[in-house]
């Protein structure tokens, strides 16, 4: 754990320096990557060390670099990172994370994936908050989005 909080402020670091000006007009963007890297294998640490919302904040962090750097993809899969770490700590915040990647993915044209992330929210209403309404509203999504896709 003192490792990965070590990798946080070394990620920190560089992106205090990818925002300065002279790293804008010489290649910012590779530090911000660096960054992204570094809160992702900080995050599997805290992961190992069972500290969920440690790594998810870590997963958070790297996420938001992504769409900085216009990386949907990894950003979106840096958010589910997030909530699935979060589910054992934070179901509430775990919901926020997967929201943020189902917007990404729905973005993208990506309904499948994002109706597998709506039936994991449904899940997490339906055993952790036990809020059956919020449940049924994104189980239907989930369907609607299959069926969109023409998947049952």
């Amino acid at each position: 754990e003192k490792e990965a909080l070590q990798l946080l402020a070394e990620a920190d670091k560089k992106v205090r320096g990818s925002q300065s000006f002279f790293a804008g007009l010489f290649g910012g963007s590779s530090r911000i990557e660096e960054a992204c890297d570094i809160y992702a294998r900080a995050a599997n640490m805290f992961k190992m060390a069972k500290n969920w919302s440690a790594a998810g904040n870590a997963f958070c962090q790297a996420a938001q670099l992504h769409l900085q750097l216009q990386s949907k993809h990894d950003a979106a899969t840096n958010f589910v990172d997030a909530g699935n770490a979060f589910k054992k700590a934070d179901p509430q915040e775990a919901i926020n994370c997967l929201i943020r990647a189902i917007e990404i993915y729905t973005d993208m044209g990506r309904f499948t994936i994002a109706a597998k992330h709506h039936i994991s929210i449904a899940e997490i209403y339906e055993t952790e908050l036990v809020d059956i309404e919020k449940a049924i509203a994104h189980y239907e999504q989930a369907a609607d989005y299959y069926k969109g896709e023409e998947s049952n």
